[in-house]
């Protein structure tokens, strides 16, 4: 959220620390009228249009046509239901699948803008801003997240990573790999990557990757003996004024290997 857009709480008491990893129905149901009020301005026109039955534009969203397509790629929606998924009578789905939900909306949304009047229908026909409609509706959705400790954040891209702790969230964001070896620069990113996803069982993935990063750093090494590089490794990165780092550092490679 932007400065300008922060509630007096929040400047008052800093940001309250977004370490919730499971969406509550409150939360859900203020999801569902963002994406409703999207439905009904004809946000979704670019990509599921309605068209002027003179055929001389689209004058909003076709509303079926954008239910069947969330229908179709996302698991825990069903027509069985009856009813849109932005609508409140709609069950709540899993965490994971209303964040694939909001990616999906990001993907397909636009700001409309009203362009020439059809007199005989008294709609507009409109135009669209994809830019626009997609940066309005991830500061609205970021915002949902942050005051609901949520800990996520659609990022510009259009996907949703989820916030580390706050200890490492600067750093997983400003790192970047930069060693002489490509392979091991690949691993450490696939790792990251890994780590920021809103799905636990691709974050567990990152430790494998992560590993296997570890294994590499150690076979750069000159010399045979592993536990020797190792050692060497472990001393230049802790320096020698620290031992007790150093300590910490040998048992979680211990634990990592583990």
């Amino acid at each position: 959220m932007s400065e300008t857009m922060k509630y007096f709480s929040d400047r008052e008491n800093g940001e309250r620390p977004r370490e919730n990893e499971e969406i509550n129905e409150q939360t859900w149901e203020g999801i569902q009228a963002e994406i409703e009020s999207r439905a009904e301005d004809g946000s979704f026109g670019k990509s599921f249009p309605e068209n002027c039955e003179n055929r001389r534009g689209v004058t909003g969203s076709d509303k079926i046509n954008l239910q069947d397509a969330m229908i179709a790629r996302i698991s825990s929606l069903s027509h069985d239901h009856h009813w849109p998924p932005w609508s409140h009578n709609f069950p709540m789905p899993q965490t994971v699948d209303i964040l694939d939900l909001i990616e999906f909306c990001w993907k397909n949304i636009a700001q409309p803008e009203h362009g020439d009047y059809h007199d005989n229908f008294r709609h507009y026909h409109l135009q669209f801003d994809v830019e626009e409609g997609q940066g309005k509706f991830r500061e609205e959705i970021n915002e949902i997240f942050s005051r609901n400790r949520l800990a996520y954040e659609l990022k510009e891209n259009g996907q949703i990573e989820k916030l580390a702790s706050p200890v490492l969230r600067e750093q997983l964001a400003s790192v970047q790999f930069r060693t002489q070896d490509k392979q091991l620069n690949e691993l450490l990113e696939t790792a990251r990557s890994k780590f920021l996803t809103p799905r636990p069982k691709t974050r567990r993935e990152s430790l494998k990757d992560l590993w296997d990063a570890w294994e590499r750093l150690k076979s750069l090494g000159e010399g045979s003996d592993k536990k020797e590089q190792t050692a060497d490794i472990l001393d230049r990165a802790s320096g020698e004024d620290s031992p007790k780092f150093r300590e910490a550092l040998e048992q979680g490679a211990k634990e990592l290997t583990w």
